[in-house]
């Protein structure tokens, strides 16, 4: 196994729709032999959607690939909306930072029981270890949707409950900061807590004080169904699967934003949204070459010298990612819709860019 494959092999953890994260074995990679440059690798793993790479300063891909709706002939375009799935994440974290900005919560370190006296094991979890997923907290995803199936409607505030059942029930995954395993309800949780501590809407929240002031008209709270005029059309395995109730994904996936709008979320992150002293806590230090870490909304993960801050999305018929390498000044933006299960497209991208391209 070469070192730059154990970025996919670093956790052991639950795969589901709405997240993106290091396939378990090589073979989830599609081998590339022929690298000539982005633009080359994005057609030859038939990406479907809108990319930007750029390169200190340069662009190395800005345009669509294939149809952003296979009966209109709609184009993929910078201005179009697409689901971004879990990359909501990265708002959401980012809305916590703006809570702590503005005094409305002191420090990261604070518990769920300052805010929930009756949160199961409250006193033993954070809100950094919601944000980098080590509360041990389970994720409710399969069991909100299993709901939906049988034809219950449940709201955020529901599978707050839901969450607080299977803890009460079941208890947590392990100890509080004893390990790390992606969980949808930690975001889901987060995402209340700017409800709850702001006095104002989540949504409105992130929009006022994230999406507003950087000109991101086109970022805002999914629909259920797509509007088709304005929204790339999501797609599996040929078959149109844009559909789906977004009060589950919400303030875990549950955004969609354009091109454009992701470039300028991205822009401003990795030049002077955060403070130093936030990117400090935000993001994952010395994390070993040929690893990927989560920190508090971001992955990072690091090849040679080559540091990659980055998330991802999954949800249907779309795959998002975005990211930045402050060694190249380089900003990634992939928004696809063709969902992809397995993240074989991403992970190969991620591969192929830091062996190539960034290295």
């Amino acid at each position: 196994m070469t070192t730059l494959h154990k970025i996919f092999v670093a956790f052991m953890v639950t795969t589901i729709i709405l997240f993106t994260s290091c396939s378990k074995d090589d073979d989830n990679n599609t081998p590339l032999n022929n690298y000539t440059n982005v633009e080359n690798l994005l057609n030859e793993i038939d990406f479907q959607g809108y990319a930007i790479v750029t390169k200190n300063g340069n662009d190395l891909t800005r345009q669509g690939f294939g149809l952003a709706n296979q009966t209109t002939a709609l184009l993929q375009d910078y201005n179009l909306d697409y689901r971004i799935g879990s990359v909501s994440k990265t708002l959401t974290a980012a809305g916590i930072v703006e809570l702590k900005r503005d005094g409305l919560i002191n420090s990261f370190n604070q518990t769920l029981d300052e805010f929930d006296s009756e949160f199961p094991n409250g006193s033993q979890i954070t809100i950094a270890q919601l944000l980098s997923h080590q509360s041990g907290i389970p994720d409710y995803q399969l069991v909100v949707e299993g709901a939906y199936e049988e034809g219950e409607t449940l709201d955020e505030e529901d599978i707050y409950e839901v969450i607080k059942e299977l803890i009460s029930v079941n208890g947590l995954d392990f100890t509080p900061g004893s390990a790390k395993q992606y969980s949808n309800s930690n975001f889901l949780i987060a995402a209340l807590l700017i409800q709850e501590v702001s006095q104002m809407p989540y949504h409105n929240y992130i929009q006022q004080n994230i999406c507003n002031p950087l000109a991101m008209y086109n970022t805002f709270k999914g629909t259920d169904v797509i509007d088709e005029n304005t929204h790339a059309q999501g797609y599996l395995n040929g078959n149109t699967n844009s559909t789906y109730p977004m009060t589950i994904a919400f303030g875990a996936g549950d955004f969609s934003s354009t091109p454009k709008d992701m470039e300028s979320w991205v822009n401003a992150l990795k030049t002077n949204w955060f403070t130093n002293a936030e990117k400090n806590e935000i993001f994952t230090q010395s994390v070993p070459s040929g690893y990927t870490d989560f920190g508090l909304g971001w992955f990072t993960t690091q090849e040679g010298n080559t540091t990659m801050y980055w998330h991802g999305g999954d949800i249907n018929g779309y795959w998002s990612m975005i990211g930045f390498i402050p060694e190249y000044d380089a900003t990634i933006v992939l928004l696809s819709n063709q969902q992809d299960d397995t993240g074989t497209q991403r992970n190969t991208i991620i591969e192929q860019l830091l062996t190539n391209e960034f290295n």
